[in-house]
């Protein structure tokens, strides 16, 4: 709308009724409206905008699908996922510093039953925009590039696009073709609020593999790293003396010693501690020393669903290290279990050989 104060004098809507207004589209693009009435920041931080989509006379090209994705972010009083009712905090929005970031209003707006769909070789069309009332947005879709961008709602396009800028109050239209099939995910890319504040959604693309687009896991190797490189002795001469079957157990703590350092310790700590909340601590694990077989399968299988280690839940996802030999397995469980409190003994490499026949009662093929 074209005017001062948005084109309109301020009007009020009693609850109960509606109003109308009309106004004459001028000017082609995507466009977020929002409340204009003070408190501004309170009304449009409570999810009080929208967007309007103006087409040329002619339209826009032809794609399979058009889809709105409107992101905002919210600022309550508890924390992010705190239960019950959570009113608004105007410190935090003063502060910019959101509870939640989401899409359409909530979290998981877009994802399960919810989540967006199309089907290989079809051209997906977002209408993109940013309610705010804060953030700037780094809108992002994980596993595509964007085949025009039209940024800033405006009328010139950019193309092969990774990842694009919506400033708050504005909006953006992408495409893109949907070339091999999975769980494409939108993200703002300032990732944290994707994965800790809400703003995360879900395309669906169904269809044939194309293995000449993508071919999937050709080679999984361990990358032990610099921490790991100095003591690839010791992993060297536990292989050799399990080979002439002098492998003792001071062979398997060192050799356990480097490759924890190079393939575990980047969830599990150095020193064994884990990360609290989301990796669970290895060091005086009483969930560990219940049953060191258990871990066998764990490492070999992957872990998904929640866990209660030293009196704490963590609910997170671990997976699958089969890439290590039995042999390796052994060495780095023989390793945990005699350090940082744990009550010791050791794992041979024909435990490993048995659980890798078994079947995991649950497990994970989670990756990015």
């Amino acid at each position: 709308v074209t005017g001062p104060g948005g084109g309109a004098a301020s009007s009020f809507t009693a609850p109960g009724h509606e109003s109308q207004f009309t106004f004459k589209a001028l000017n082609e693009g995507i466009y977020v409206y929002h409340c204009a009435t003070a408190p501004v920041g309170m009304h449009v931080a409570n999810g009080m905008y929208g967007l309007i989509l103006v087409e040329p006379p002619e339209g826009l090209p032809k794609v399979d699908h058009e889809y709105y994705v409107m992101q905002g972010d919210f600022y309550t009083t508890g924390k992010y996922r705190e239960k019950g009712r959570q009113p608004f905090d105007m410190e935090k929005a003063i502060d910019e510093r959101p509870t939640y970031v989401v899409f359409n209003g909530a979290e998981g707006s877009l994802t399960g039953e919810r989540a967006l769909t199309g089907k290989t070789g079809e051209t997906v069309r977002l209408f993109i925009g940013n309610g705010g009332p804060n953030l700037v947005s780094s809108f992002h879709v994980i596993g595509a590039i964007f085949d025009n961008v039209r940024f800033e709602g405006g009328t010139l396009a950019q193309q092969n696009v990774q990842t694009t800028l919506i400033p708050a109050g504005g909006a953006a239209i992408v495409d893109f073709k949907a070339r091999v099939p999975g769980s494409y995910v939108l993200v703002d890319h300032s990732i944290f609020r994707a994965f800790n504040k809400g703003a995360l959604a879900i395309l669906k693309i169904d269809g044939p593999e194309d293995k000449s687009i993508y071919s999937g896991k050709e080679v999984d190797s361990v990358y032990l790293g610099d921490r790991a490189a100095p003591n690839l002795n010791a992993v060297i001469t536990a292989t050799q003396a399990a080979a002439g079957g002098k492998l003792t157990p001071r062979d398997q703590i060192a050799a356990g010693q480097a490759l924890f350092a190079g393939t575990c310790s980047v969830c599990h700590q150095a020193n064994g501690a884990g990360l609290a909340g989301v990796f669970p601590p290895l060091a005086k694990s009483d969930w560990l020393s219940r049953d060191a077989q258990r871990a066998v399968g764990i490492v070999l299988h992957g872990l998904s669903g929640k866990v209660k280690v030293n009196g704490k839940d963590y609910d997170s996802v671990m997976p699958p290290m089969n890439q290590l030999n039995d042999d390796e397995v052994a060495n780095i469980l023989t390793y945990v279990l005699n350090s940082w409190g744990n009550p010791g003994g050791s794992v041979s490499a024909e435990d490993v050989k048995k659980q890798r026949a078994s079947k995991p009662a649950t497990t994970s093929q989670a990756g990015h």
